[in-house]
């Protein structure tokens, strides 16, 4: 398989010099400053793509075309959005890029409630505490209707929890779930994040469905015409948040996905780490159902606690409640069929990592260190090459 990094572009403090020395060859990146409703030029990726290859890399995947939020919405707007996205997709196979990783979330990104959760080894990791993510949705969004969705004894227990934050703890948890966390596009405060989501108060996961198929029967054949495979990403978390829909968070969703739009440039991005936050799915069977249309794969795992397994923490590459290995295996499985009859490169990369070394001394991004992710890679590469071994 194909080894990645994903790199936010030049203003990233770890640099293309540094990643080739981690073993990765591919670069995972996006014209991060481009808004989202406006064409990618040909000559801002093929800028971009120049850069990374002088620094002898190439540029593997498009980690993301971010889809607007009119699109999400329905609303009139998205055609001129569309419009802009099916452009950006024609640049982008002009210039060579052939692999575009994108989302479905309404309104946010990846969701945590603390970004440097101390391990018992010292290691800063991650985190989405359920009780802390009621607290913030009850008593300091105090989101109308938050209450229906909250036992007694949850409201109780998240009352506590923020009882016990003075107000910088306050602060840095409204500002982990809604100030933008890496790969996020858009920067909220408290009034404006409500805003953003009473507009999806009566947009549920039917209509929310209907405005992906509506999307992906305008994007997919541009994609196909010019040789371009789409890969979804799963919600993260998957299940609904906020009062929000989600419509890719099951094996049943990214089987919806691919029968509304049947086509080989219609795929999935199989992320382990978002994904395995469920325990009722199995991610090597997974990986070997969708196995002919997974382009990327996010290898990561995570760690469901207790009492309540709602709440998690990204664990180690190879620990957590992921199969890694099996998982690996059914992707280098699917890797050799495409040997055998023809078929695209299989990208992964590293997702997330722990804050290890020197890491916790440098301004990366959270969940992207140097050291952390060089880890992971190095774990993985290492199965990989030992499945292969012993599957030979």
């Amino acid at each position: 398989m194909e080894h990645t990094w994903r790199w936010f572009g030049p203003s990233d403090p770890i640099t293309l010099d540094e990643i080739r020395q981690t073993g990765a060859t591919g670069i995972v990146t996006a014209l991060h400053d481009v808004p989202n409703d406006r064409v990618w030029s040909v000559e801002a990726i093929g800028e971009r793509k120049a850069t990374i290859e002088a620094a002898g890399l190439s540029w593997s995947v498009v980690e993301s075309v971010p889809v607007h939020e009119a699109i999400k919405q329905g609303t009139p707007e998205r055609e001129r959005c569309i419009a802009a996205y099916q452009e950006t997709l024609r640049n982008l196979a002009a210039c060579g890029i052939d692999i575009v990783c994108y989302n479905f979330m309404p309104v946010l990104d990846w969701t945590r409630t603390d970004l440097a959760w101390h391990l018992p080894d010292g290691e800063l990791a991650l985190r989405f505490d359920q009780t802390a993510f009621a607290a913030f949705d009850l008593y300091l969004l105090k989101r109308p209707g938050a209450e229906a969705e909250y036992s007694n004894a949850e409201q109780a227990e998240a009352r506590r929890y923020l009882d016990g934050l003075d107000a910088d703890g306050r602060d840095s948890l409204i500002d982990t779930i809604i100030a933008g966390l890496p790969g996020a596009e858009e920067h909220y405060t408290l009034t404006r994040f409500q805003a953003a989501l009473d507009v999806y108060a009566d947009i549920g996961a039917e209509r929310l469905r209907e405005n992906l198929g509506y999307f992906l029967h305008a994007i997919v054949p541009v994609a196909e015409e010019v040789g371009i495979r789409l890969a979804i990403h799963p919600d993260d978390p998957p299940r609904p948040l906020l009062g929000l829909p989600r419509v890719v968070s099951t094996p049943a969703d990214a089987q919806w996905l691919l029968d509304a739009v049947p086509s080989p440039a219609n795929g999935l991005t199989l992320c382990t780490g978002s994904y395995g936050v469920r325990d009722d799915i199995d991610l090597a069977a997974m990986a070997r159902r969708f196995g002919p249309r997974i382009y990327f794969a996010h290898l990561r795992s995570t760690r469901r606690e207790t009492p309540d397994p709602r709440s998690f923490h990204e664990a180690p590459h190879l620990d957590g409640d992921v199969d890694m290995v099996a998982v690996i295996q059914a992707l280098v499985e699917e890797e050799r069929r495409r040997e055998r009859e023809g078929g695209p490169r299989l990208p992964l990369r590293p997702d997330h990592g722990h804050h290890i070394l020197d890491d916790q001394d440098r301004d990366t991004r959270p969940g992207y260190p140097l050291y952390g992710r060089m880890k992971g890679l190095a774990e993985l590469r290492g199965v990989e090459l030992a499945v292969r071994r012993l599957t030979s």
